[in-house]
C-alpha cells in the first residue's frame, strides 16, 4: 500500500515499492493525459510533477513518490485558465497532441521555478520531452506566453473559455441529413469525419468546409470520427483511408456537396412552412431566413421536416468568391481536449475486465515461432496466459508491467527464417547492385543515352538513402473483443476500412460482424496505415474471455516496422556550350515504394528514368513523403553540383531551367527572397531545394554554420509552399514547420540498420529525433498558384534533405551523397564524397553508359539534330508522385 497526493487528492495505491508512477496513475488510478511512449525516461511523453518538479513517470518508483504530491495534466486542467493551457491554445501548440500534457507540465515547473525563463532555461527543461510532430516552435512560443500571462494576469478572452473547456456532449441525438451531417435541437451540427487525425488538423480543415457550404458559425460544428464504413471512402484512394495528403482535398467535393445538400433541404423545409418560395429564403448562421418578412427558424427546428425531402444529387454549390470561412485561420476543434488531456488515444481504451497484452517477437523479420515454454512466465502476478501466434507469443496480464515482465521470462524457440544473417552492409550492396542491371524506362523524351554520349561535358553521380523507422510517439496498440458472432475493434488507425477487414480475416467474421471504434492517433506518418497491430489484436481476443489490449513496447515499434525503404539513384546529365542542360539519363535502384514520386520540371531536350527493383526483403510502408523523400534528396543535390559544373549560382541555375514551370518559379523565388539568399550572416550558409509531391509544390532554405569539429547547426529554415488553395492558413504553417522537424531529424541523423536479420534500433536513445533545442527558426510563405487543391503534411518534407546536404556543400566544399548526414559522433559524414565522376572511366559492360564519342569540334554544338520539337513538355512538368 503506497499512500500518496494525486492532484492535491490523498491516495492509496495497491502496489508495491516498485510499480512505477506511470502505471500507478494510468492503470491504478485512471489518469490517462499521462502517456506510455518508451518506458525507459528517453522521450517525456510521461513528464509529470513530483512535488512540483517534472520527473519520468515511466522511471519514477511508487517508492520515490510515497507521501509526495504528484501533479497529472489532469490537475492542471481543474483551472481551465491555468496560464500555461491558455497560453498553449492561443499559439494552437497541438498537432496530433499526444505529448502535449507533457510538455505543459514541464513548462508549469519551469514558469513555477522560474516566472521569467531564458532560451537556455526552456530548452533545459522541455528538450527532453519529444515532439515527433515538431510542433516545437509553438511550444517555445507558448511558453513565454504563459510567462507573460502569470506576470501580468490572464482572464478568458471572449469566446475562448468555452473552447478550452471543450464542445460538450450533444443535447439530443439529432436528425441524420446524410452520412456526414446530423443536426440537433440547439442548432449545432454534427459532423462525422471519414478520415484519420493524426495531427495533420483534418477534423477543423473538414469542419471549414462543411460549415462553408451550411452556412454555420464553426463554433456550432461538433466533430466526430467515422468508424468504418464505406459511406467514407476517400474519393482519390478508393478507400476509407488517411495517407497522400488528402484528407482535405479527398474532401473538398464530398463535404461540400453534403454541405450544400443539408443546406437547400433545409432551406426548402423553412420555405414549406412558411409556405413561400425556397428562393426568396436564406440559409444563415445556422438558420434559415425570409428577409421580406424577418421570420428566422434554426436548424434543430427545421430539421425533422427536412429529413423527410428529397436531397438534391447535385446540390448548388458557393462560388470561391463568396467563401467566408475558407481562406480563414481559426483555432483547432481538437486543440481544447489535447491541452487539457481529455483525448482518447488507442492506448487510453479502458474498458471493463480488459486485460493487456504484450508480445514475445520473433528478433529476425521473417521469423517464425517454433516452441516455447511458459513456466518462469506464469510465476508473475497477474499473469493470465500465453497466446502462440505465427510471429511470436503474447502474454495475456492484468496490466502492462505484468504482461512485460512475464514476457520477458517466456523461454522461446525461434526459426530465424530466410532472413538470418542479413545485415546493413548486405542490404546495402543489393540496392547498390541494382544500379548496374538496366530498368523500366519511364518518360522518355528525345534521345538522352545518345544524346550524352557525345556530349562535351556529361556530370554524374551516385546517391543513396537508408530505411527509416516512423517512431510515432504513441507505439502501436489495438483493443479488441471478440464474443460469439460478433468483434469490435478500438484503434488509432490510418485504414479504418482496412482494419474492418483485417480484424474479419483475424476473427473468422464475415467483415458485417465487425465494428471498428475509430480513436486519435498519437502519431501515424504511414505507419499506422498498415494492420498487423489489428490483426494481432483479434488473434489474441480469440482466447481472452473479454476485451484484450495489445501495447507495444517502444522497442517493438522500432524494430517491428514497416520502413520507409532504402534506395540508390545513379545520375547523369549533359551541359551544352551554353552551360544549358541538355540530357537527363537517371536509374533509380531499390524496393518498389522507393521508385516513384518522381518530380524534374526543368527544361529539358533528352530525358530518361530507368526504375530497377532491388528489394533485400526488409519490410517496408509509406513513410511521410512516401518515395518523394528518397528521390527529392538525390534529384535537388544533383541539381547544385550540375549549377556547380556549370559556374552558377544554385538558384540562377534553377530559375533559368524554369521557363515552362511558373508555379515552381514562384515559390522559389519567394522562398529565396524571405531567405536573403546570398546575404547569410557571416560563418553561415544556405542551400536551397525544389520539389513538387502531392500536388503541391514546395520551395526550402536551410541556413547553417558547420564549426571546427565539423558539428552542423541549422539556424534557419525558410519555406514557401503553393498548395493550390489555402483553406486553413495557420494549419498549412503548422504542417509546413512540422515537416522541417520531420525531415531534418531524418536528414541528419536518420537511418535504420541490420545485423543477424534483425533492427539494431530499439528507442530514440539510438534513433535520436530532433528536440526544442535543436529546432530551427521557420519562415513560411503561403501562395496560391491557383491549381488544383494540393497536399499539405507531406510535400514539406522532400525538400528538406537535398537543401541542407546543399548548404553543408556550401559551407564545406564537400558533397556528402549518402544520408544521414551526420554520423555515430554527431560530426558531418566524410565518406561518399567523390567528385562528379568522368564518362570516360565507364564501362559499358557493366549497364552504364560507355566511353564518349563524337566529341564536336570547338565551337559547334552536339546533337542538334536530337532536340525535341517545339513546344514538347520537360519530362517531370507532370510528375508522378505515387499515392498508397
Amino acid at each position: 500500500m503506497i499512500e500518496l497526493t494525486v492532484n492535491g487528492r490523498p491516495c492509496r495505491v495497491e502496489a508495491g515499492d516498485n510499480r512505477a508512477l506511470l502505471w500507478a496513475l494510468r492503470h491504478d488510478l485512471g489518469l490517462k493525459g499521462t502517456k506510455y511512449g518508451c518506458g525507459v525516461g528517453v522521450c517525456g511523453a510521461c513528464v509529470v510533477q513530483l512535488d512540483g518538479a517534472a520527473v519520468h513517470a515511466c522511471t519514477t518508483s511508487l517508492a520515490e513518490a510515497r507521501g509526495r504530491a504528484v501533479t497529472t495534466i489532469e490537475g492542471l486542467a481543474a483551472d481551465p485558465d491555468h496560464p500555461v493551457l491558455r497560453a498553449w491554445l492561443e499559439e494552437q501548440v497541438p498537432q496530433c497532441g499526444f505529448c502535449q500534457p507533457a510538455q505543459e507540465m514541464a513548462a508549469a515547473a519551469l514558469l513555477a521555478r522560474r516566472p521569467e525563463p531564458t532560451e537556455g532555461e526552456v530548452d533545459t527543461a522541455l528538450g527532453p520531452v519529444l515532439c515527433r510532430c515538431g510542433t516545437y516552435l509553438r511550444i517555445r512560443r507558448a511558453v513565454h506566453r504563459a510567462a507573460r500571462h502569470l506576470r501580468e494576469g490572464v482572464s478568458a478572452p471572449s469566446g475562448q473559455g468555452p473552447l478550452l473547456r471543450g464542445p460538450g456532449s450533444a443535447p439530443d441525438p439529432g436528425v441524420v441529413l446524410n452520412p456526414w451531417v446530423r443536426v440537433h435541437e440547439d442548432d449545432t451540427v454534427a459532423l462525422t469525419v471519414g478520415c484519420a487525425e493524426m495531427g495533420q488538423g483534418a477534423l477543423t480543415g473538414q469542419a471549414l468546409l462543411l460549415a462553408e457550404e451550411l452556412e454555420v458559425d464553426p463554433a456550432q460544428v461538433r466533430v466526430k470520427l467515422a468508424p468504418a464504413h464505406p459511406d467514407y471512402t476517400n474519393p482519390l484512394l478508393g478507400r476509407q483511408v488517411t495517407g497522400g495528403s488528402t484528407s482535405v482535398r479527398g474532401a473538398w467535393g464530398p463535404l461540400r456537396r453534403a454541405g450544400a445538400a443539408a443546406r437547400e433541404v433545409l432551406v426548402r423545409a423553412a420555405a414549406e412552412r412558411w409556405e413561400v418560395a425556397p428562393n426568396r429564403c436564406r440559409a444563415e448562421s445556422g438558420g434559415v431566413l425570409h428577409p421580406h418578412t424577418g421570420r428566422r427558424l434554426g436548424y434543430g427546428e427545421l430539421a425533422h421536416r427536412a429529413v423527410r425531402l428529397h436531397a438534391p444529387r447535385n446540390p448548388v454549390l458557393k462560388s470561391p468568391e463568396r467563401f467566408r470561412l475558407v481562406g480563414r485561420s481559426i483555432p483547432r476543434f481538437d486543440a481544447p481536449d489535447m491541452v487539457t488531456g481529455r483525448t482518447v488515444y488507442g492506448q487510453d481504451v479502458d474498458l471493463p475486465g480488459m486485460r493487456v497484452a504484450v508480445v514475445r517477437r520473433s528478433p529476425t523479420h521473417g521469423g517464425r515461432l517454433r516452441g516455447y515454454d511458459v513456466a518462469d512466465a506464469a510465476g508473475v502476478p497477474g499473469f493470465h496466459r500465453a497466446v502462440p501466434l505465427d510471429h511470436g507469443v503474447a502474454v495475456v496480464a492484468a496490466d502492462f508491467p505484468a504482461a512485460e515482465a512475464a514476457r520477458d521470462r517466456l523461454r522461446v524457440d525461434w526459426d530465424p527464417g530466410p532472413m538470418a544473417g542479413l545485415g546493413s552492409t548486405a542490404v546495402h550492396r543489393r540496392l547498390r547492385e541494382g544500379l548496374e542491371r538496366p530498368g523500366e524506362a519511364r518518360a522518355p523524351l528525345g534521345r538522352a543515352e545518345e544524346a550524352l554520349r557525345v556530349a562535351s561535358r556529361v556530370v554524374e553521380a551516385d546517391y543513396a538513402t537508408p530505411y527509416l523507422a516512423h517512431m510515432p510517439l504513441e507505439p502501436m496498440n489495438c483493443t479488441a473483443r471478440v464474443e460469439g458472432e460478433r468483434c469490435e475493434v478500438w484503434v488509432g488507425t490510418q485504414a479504418p476500412g482496412d482494419a474492418r477487414e483485417a480484424a474479419a480475416e483475424a476473427a473468422g467474421l464475415p467483415p458485417e460482424r465487425v465494428q471498428v471504434h475509430s480513436l486519435f492517433l498519437g502519431g501515424g506518418f504511414g505507419r499506422r496505415l498498415q494492420t498487423d497491430f489489428v490483426r494481432e489484436a483479434v488473434a489474441v481476443a480469440r482466447h481472452v474471455d473479454g476485451p484484450v489490449q495489445v501495447l507495444w513496447t517502444r522497442a517493438d515499434d522500432t524494430r517491428h516496422d514497416f520502413y520507409r525503404p532504402g534506395h540508390a539513384a545513379r545520375l547523369r546529365a549533359a551541359l551544352d556550350d551554353e552551360d544549358r542542360l541538355e540530357a537527363w539519363w537517371m536509374r533509380l535502384a531499390g524496393p518498389r515504394m522507393a521508385l516513384g514520386g518522381i518530380s524534374v520540371p526543368y527544361d529539358l531536350h533528352h530525358y530518361r528514368e530507368e526504375r530497377v527493383e532491388a528489394d533485400p526483403g526488409i519490410p517496408t510502408g509509406p513513410w511521410r513523403s512516401v518515395e518523394a523523400s528518397n528521390n527529392a534528396f538525390a534529384l535537388e543535390s544533383f541539381l547544385d553540383e550540375l549549377a556547380a559544373a556549370a559556374g552558377q549560382d544554385p538558384l540562377t541555375f534553377r530559375l533559368d531551367h524554369l521557363t515552362e514551370a511558373p508555379r515552381h518559379r514562384a515559390v522559389l523565388e519567394e522562398a529565396a527572397q524571405r531567405a536573403g539568399w546570398g546575404r547569410a550572416a557571416a560563418g553561415r550558409h544556405q542551400g536551397l531545394a525544389v520539389y513538387r509531391s502531392f500536388g503541391s509544390i514546395v520551395a526550402e532554405v536551410v541556413e547553417l554554420a558547420v564549426d571546427a569539429a565539423d558539428r552542423a547547426t541549422v539556424y534557419r529554415v525558410t519555406v514557401a509552399i503553393d498548395c493550390g488553395r489555402a483553406v486553413q492558413p495557420d494549419g498549412i504553417r503548422a504542417q509546413m514547420e512540422g515537416a522541417v522537424a520531420f525531415a531534418l531529424s531524418a536528414a541528419l541523423r536518420g537511418g535504420i540498420t541490420f545485423a543477424d536479420g534483425a533492427t539494431v534500433e530499439a528507442t530514440y536513445a539510438d534513433q535520436p529525433i530532433l528536440t526544442l533545442p535543436e529546432m530551427p527558426a521557420v519562415e513560411v510563405a503561403i501562395l496560391e498558384g491557383g491549381g488544383d487543391l494540393g497536399g499539405v503534411g507531406e510535400p514539406g518534407v522532400p525538400p528538406l534533405a537535398p537543401a541542407a546536404a546543399n548548404a553543408v556543400c556550401a559551407a564545406t566544399g564537400r558533397r556528402i551523397r549518402d544520408l544521414p548526414l551526420v554520423d555515430g559522433e554527431g560530426r558531418l559524414r566524410k565518406d561518399g564524397q567523390c567528385p562528379a565522376r568522368d564518362a570516360e572511366s565507364e564501362d559499358p559492360a557493366a549497364g552504364r553508359f560507355g566511353p564518349l564519342r563524337g566529341k564536336p569540334q570547338a565551337g559547334i554544338r552536339p546533337f542538334r539534330s536530337l532536340r525535341a520539337a517545339p513546344g514538347s513538355r520537360s519530362p517531370g512538368s507532370g510528375g508522378t508522385c505515387r499515392a498508397w
